[in-house]
């Protein structure tokens, strides 16, 4: 009775690992042909450099704050200090 009950659950298992396998095997294989597509079909289009800049001069940062984005950055950090303040007890 006891062999017959193992030997269920070990093809259960096997099934169970099996399609899983083979789901995972075919989502693989689908974004692989979905990335091929949109690359062949739609290619990113690249910029070009800004005129301004020199070829001696350092590249700018990455980020730069306009007047908005430093009241915003105000907002988020007097939000995160409340926070802290409320939750430090804990």
């Amino acid at each position: 009775m006891q062999g017959s009950i193992v030997n269920q659950g070990v093809e259960l298992m096997l099934f169970g690992m099996g399609t899983v396998l083979v789901f995972l095997t075919v989502l693989v294989l689908a974004i692989t042909l979905m990335s091929w597509v949109l690359k062949r079909y739609f290619p990113v289009l690249e910029t070009a450099p800004e005129a301004n800049h020199s070829k001696g001069a350092a590249a700018a940062p990455a980020t730069t704050f306009a007047a908005g984005d430093a009241t915003l950055v105000a907002v988020i950090s007097a939000a995160l200090h409340q926070h802290r303040s409320k939750h430090s007890d804990r």
